[in-house]
């Protein structure tokens, strides 16, 4: 089974608009996980911005090296989270076109990556809000406790 969504140019530029705070100009997204994480091309290679770890990296010299990682049982764990959707799918979880699984609460926040705590989101509303929050949360020192988040519209 095929682990990837594509949206639209426009749900992909309000999506990335939480994440502008990462080095992105340049990258174009093609396609996502199940869970919205972003795989996008530029001259250099394949990058992959990882909306739970709340990074991007170059991780593909060429499409080709892309397709036969992800074609990997390893790849599609690591890059796809394969495993957590096939979980989804069977606790009867489905998705409609413009959404994406997501965790509520998110893993950034204390959340863990149990299948109960999978919920179904927009993708953009849901990859926007987390890059927001990644922004807010990452140079707090580990265990702050978090008193408020702001969240701004797309």
């Amino acid at each position: 089974m095929e682990w990837t969504r594509t949206f639209s140019q426009e749900q992909y530029d309000a999506a990335l608009a939480g994440w502008r705070w990462l080095p992105l100009d340049g990258l174009a997204a093609q396609f996502t996980s199940y869970f919205g994480d972003v795989f996008l091309s530029s001259p250099q290679g394949w990058w992959f911005l990882d909306t739970i770890e709340g990074d991007v990296k170059l991780c593909w010299p060429t499409r080709e090296a892309l397709e036969l990682d992800l074609a990997t049982e390893e790849g599609q764990n690591r890059y796809l989270l394969a495993p957590l959707a096939e979980a989804a799918q069977r606790r009867g979880l489905s998705l409609g076109p413009d959404q994406v699984f997501d965790f509520m609460p998110p893993p950034v926040l204390g959340g863990s990556f149990d299948v109960a705590n999978i919920t179904v989101e927009d993708f953009v509303v849901s990859i926007n809000i987390a890059g927001q929050l990644h922004q807010q949360l990452r140079d707090l020192p580990p265990g702050t406790p978090i008193g408020q988040i702001k969240i701004e519209g797309p």
